[in-house]
Formats: C-alpha cells, sequence, structure tokens
C-alpha cells in the first residue's frame, strides 16, 4: 500500500493542469487500487484524493474521465465508503445534476454509482434528501419512464434506484400518492425485455409499495389493477379449462403457446413475495382468489425449478387455499406474534432455507452429473469416425 508520502505525490498529479499521459497513468493507478477490498479502504482514509479524483469527472480527457468513474463505481459499492463520499467529497448535487442532462456520456455511471449508495438506509436517507432538495423525486420517475431521454446512456439502474429509494417511507408515499399517478406508470416495465436491471428495479419498487397494506385496496382496484402485472410474468403457455379462463383477468385469459416466463429467477421470486404481500390483508386474499390466480400459480410451480422460488411459491398458494384467518387476526400485517414466536418462527425458517440449499446443490450436482454423461456419449459416438478418418489417411499415404 501507497506510504503518506507516495500518496502525497500522487495526489499532485491529480490536478486540471497536469499533463494528460501524468495525470492518466495517476488515475489508472487508482482505478487499480480501487478494485479490491483493502484498496479501497486504505483510500477511505484520503478523502482529498477522493475530492481530487471526483473533481477529474470534468477533466477534458474522456479517458480520465471514464476512468474515474469507474473508481468512484468500485468505492460506492463498499458500504463503508459511502459516508466519505457523500458527506466529505459530496458527490450528490453534481452527480443528481449531472443526471438531468440528456447529453450527458456518462449518466450510466452516475445511475451505477447513486444506486451503490442507496441500498443501505443510511446513506438512502441522505440521498433522498439531496434528490428532494434539488431534483425531486417527480423528475427522476419522468427521465425513467421516459424512452431515449438520454441518447448516450440506457440509465437502466434508474429502476434499483428507484426501488433502494422506496425502502423510505417518504418515497413510497410518494410513489402511492393516488393524485400522481406514478404506479400506473411503472407498471408497463414489469415486461421490458430489453433489461432485466430496469425489470427488476420496477419490481422491486413495486414489492416495497406493497408494505404499506393501507394502499392494497386502491393497488388492486381498477385505478391501478396491479394483479395482472404481477401475474402474467409468470404465466405459462399451459393450456388451462374454459373455466379457469373466464375467471381471469382479461390479459390472462387464452395465452399464445409461445408464452414464455420471466427468464430471472431473482424477479420471479420477486413477483411472487409482491403477490405474498398483498394477501396480507382479507380483501386482498378475496381479489386474488375472485380473480382466479390459483390457476396460474398451479402451472407455475409445476414448472419452476429453483427451489428457493418454488418454496415462495408454496407460501403464496397456501395462504390462497388455507382458511381464513380467526376474527381481529384478518390483517397479517398488524397482528401481534409473541416473542417465543418470533423465535420459532426465525428457527423454522433457518431449518428451511439450509433444506433449500442443500435440495438446490443436490439438483446442481444431477445436473453436473448428466452433462459430464453427456459429453462422454458424445465423445464415443465420433470415436470411430475419427478412426474410420485416420484409416482412410493411412490408405491414402
Amino acid at each position: 500500500m501507497l506510504s503518506d508520502s507516495e500518496a502525497a505525490e500522487l495526489l499532485s498529479f491529480l490536478t486540471p493542469n497536469t499533463r494528460p499521459d501524468v495525470k492518466g497513468h495517476a488515475t489508472e493507478y487508482f482505478l487499480g487500487l480501487s478494485g479490491n477490498r483493502d484498496g479501497c479502504r486504505f483510500l477511505r482514509t484520503k478523502p482529498d484524493i477522493l475530492t481530487a479524483l471526483f473533481a477529474l469527472t470534468s477533466d477534458p480527457s474522456i479517458a480520465i474521465v471514464k476512468d474515474c468513474f469507474h473508481i468512484i463505481i468500485n468505492l460506492s459499492a463498499d458500504e463503508t465508503l459511502h459516508q466519505v463520499l457523500v458527506t466529505d467529497v459530496k458527490v450528490l448535487p453534481v452527480l443528481l445534476k449531472n443526471l438531468m442532462d440528456p447529453d450527458y456520456l456518462f449518466s450510466d455511471q452516475i445511475c451505477t454509482i447513486v444506486s451503490n449508495l442507496t441500498r443501505f438506509e443510511k446513506t438512502c436517507k441522505t440521498v433522498f434528501k439531496v434528490l428532494e432538495e434539488g431534483v425531486g423525486m417527480a423528475q427522476l420517475v419522468e427521465i425513467f419512464c421516459t424512452e431515449g431521454y438520454n441518447k448516450k446512456a440506457k440509465l437502466h439502474y434508474l429502476g434499483p434506484l428507484l426501488s433502494n429509494l422506496t425502502q423510505l417511507p417518504d418515497a413510497r408515499s410518494y410513489m402511492l400518492d393516488k393524485d400522481r399517478c406514478v404506479i400506473q406508470r411503472l407498471l408497463p416495465f414489469t415486461q421490458y425485455q430489453a433489461s432485466a436491471v430496469r425489470r427488476g428495479g420496477v419490481i422491486g419498487t413495486l414489492r416495497n409499495c406493497c408494505f404499506d397494506h393501507a394502499h392494497h385496496e386502491w393497488l388492486l382496484g381498477d385505478a391501478v389493477d396491479i394483479l395482472p402485472f404481477l401475474l402474467l410474468p409468470l404465466a405459462g403457455p399451459e393450456e388451462l379449462s374454459e373455466e379457469e379462463n373466464e375467471g381471469l383477468p382479461v390479459d390472462l385469459q387464452y395465452l399464445p403457446e409461445d408464452k414464455k416466463r420471466e427468464e430471472d429467477p431473482d424477479i420471479r421470486k420477486m413477483l411472487l413475495e409482491t403477490l405474498f404481500l398483498l394477501t396480507a390483508t382479507k380483501s386482498g386474499r378475496q381479489t386474488l382468489k375472485d380473480r382466479n390466480a390459483y390457476p396460474i400459480l398451479r402451472e407455475f410451480h409445476l414448472w419452476e425449478k429453483d427451489v428457493h422460488v418454488g418454496a415462495a411459491c408454496e407460501k403464496l398458494v397456501q395462504v390462497l387455499i388455507g382458511d381464513e384467518p380467526e376474527q381481529g387476526m384478518e390483517n397479517l400485517m398488524e397482528v401481534e406474534i409473541p416473542d417465543d414466536v418470533v423465535d420459532k418462527l426465525k428457527k423454522a425458517d433457518a431449518e428451511e432455507q439450509e433444506e433449500l440449499e442443500k435440495e438446490q446443490k443436490r439438483i446442481e450436482e444431477e445436473e453436473k452429473e448428466e452433462e459430464r454423461k453427456k459429453k462422454e456419449t458424445e465423445k464415443e459416438n465420433s470415436a470411430p469416425e475419427e478412426t474410420d478418418r485416420e484409416q482412410q489417411e493411412g490408405l491414402t499415404r
């Protein structure tokens, strides 16, 4: 690691007036340093170096700017540097201002940095405060929902950013404001095929919003009608009975033979968790039953291969087919659970997780064994052809 004198010498090269080649060598060195945990922790103690590197994101050299943004991305992935970046280096106002510029070349890097900074609640609160003082949630949502807002950047990581922000009650309140129509604008992105990052970010946002059970009736009602957007990615091409089709939302009836399910298991799990949250209230459970969610989930469970996603589906199905809770306990989010029961539930969850991991490992080993056997068979089948070819070559010679 650098000594203090070496760090001071390198810092002297991180100025706008330094020769580009010298400056480039310095930024390349810090980029390498930021690529590992020890290097990040060292830089955490050098806010003056971080400030200089961040200032060079405005350098005339595109290569130097790119290096500096990659350094900040690496640093922002380490939670222990969040407060230094936000409080000492004060990266947020500049980053958010540049993000608003539709011609800014490095907006994707900014999205990644700010998304990283909002993963944990403490810094997320700081980001939300700065965002509200400057850009505002309305503008952030507008940029996210405007296809091609920036011709030089895809801005997919605005999805995870919105998801991270909605871990905060104030951000959820904005999203769930009935007069703003924000949730309705986000719903089509649950099927956004161009990016799993954007798609997953929106579904994560919806899941977080569903923790506010007071809004469940509105979310499931005609004003939002969230249910088809959550079920459709889980639906496949299986043929359902006439009666089952008729009970489904119109968008899920008589799906084509080439209908494909959501390909990302993490996103499938989030969809199921969102539906599970909606069953916390009696009206939510009734809506899912009335709109025939069960046949979609039944076929999904038969199709699903990932044990963790399958387990999430089983929990949801059990709520839908099980008996209603006794009077006074209809809202599962408001039920007071005794401490001893909480401990038992945690223990049961840990045991279930351990079993699921064992099952997943077993499946992976079976798949590897099948792949090995397949390769051996292919090798055996190709051996006679190679022998014949060798004999032919021998005769020719």
